[in-house]
């Protein structure tokens, strides 16, 4: 596999980057940040073809990442300053007055990376299907790519988009669900069961990937790979991906309570002993 000894240095920095983010600033969403950290590291550090220093906000002649679930800014920051599309040094602005890095992405401030204002939930599959029939009209064989969380499939936007695209065969999409059951109320499927989720995307003429071991960075690089092989055959393709809420710290792991809540100090000492300062702190 390239570079996995290189790459496996950036998930313990990464979530030391997103609890001490949160913590700062006492605001953000450390749980679903810190449980995709791997899809992250995998998208931005082996799949995407990219060039962070000649970042174009149209997105043309390269991939396309679009976040849906845009509350995740933590996890999404960090790793766009680590891949170097921003200093690193910038992630101690988080969420304060005049920064780029606000809650929610945001294209006000102009942050490399940065497409879409996102995080009203359901949207931002819609956006993607957009850049996507863009880029096949205009014959750029780039591929777009989504990350969206399993409670926002709860909104009905989402499986207009996903009928669309099935009946469209817009095959040059994948679109990932972090599938870790927990959303802001409570776990999924007491708020309101998805069912058979891979069964839904089928019988909408997606093709399906399952990564089991979402938090397992050799697997989600060998899933998103095998879902990019997928693309250019007649059909979106999907890619379930089995997460925990707040993996890599014990406290946090599984808990829907740290949806929105961020460490107190004590809290925050528990968790940077247990992620290695791999690279270097901001």
């Amino acid at each position: 596999m390239k570079n996995i000894e290189n790459i496996a240095q950036y998930p313990p920095q990464i979530r030391r980057d997103i609890v001490r983010m949160v913590h700062d600033v006492q605001s953000g969403h450390p749980g679903g940040s810190l449980g995709t950290v791997e899809f992250f590291t995998a998208l931005f550090f082996d799949l995407l073809e990219v060039d962070p220093k000649n970042f174009k906000i149209k997105g043309t002649g390269e991939d396309v990442f679009i976040l849906s679930n845009g509350h995740i800014t933590p996890v999404y920051y960090s790793t766009l300053a680590r891949r170097g599309y921003f200093e690193v040094k910038e992630l101690a602005t988080f969420r304060r007055l005049g920064s780029r890095l606000q809650g929610h992405p945001s294209v006000h401030d102009g942050l490399p990376g940065i497409r879409i204002a996102s995080g009203s939930l359901g949207q931002g599959l819609s956006v993607a299907l957009g850049v996507a029939q863009g880029k096949k009209l205009n014959k750029d064989p780039h591929l777009v790519y989504t990350l969206h969380g399993d409670g926002e499939l709860q909104e009905g936007q989402i499986w207009e988009a996903v009928l669309y695209a099935g009946a469209k065969g817009v095959d040059n999409l994948i679109a990932t669900v972090d599938y870790n059951n927990a959303q802001i109320d409570g776990k999924v499927d007491d708020v309101l069961s998805l069912g058979n989720l891979k069964a839904k995307f089928e019988a909408f003429n997606w093709t399906v990937v399952d990564i089991k071991e979402g938090n397992n960075l050799e697997a989600v690089i060998e899933g998103l790979r095998k879902a990019k092989t997928l693309t250019g055959k007649g059909k979106p393709v999907a890619v379930l991906l089995h997460t925990l809420m707040g993996y890599g710290v014990d406290f946090m792991q599984g808990d829907y309570r740290w949806h929105g809540k961020p460490l107190n100090d004590e809290q925050l000492a528990k968790a940077l002993e247990q992620l290695p300062e791999t690279l270097q702190d901001y």
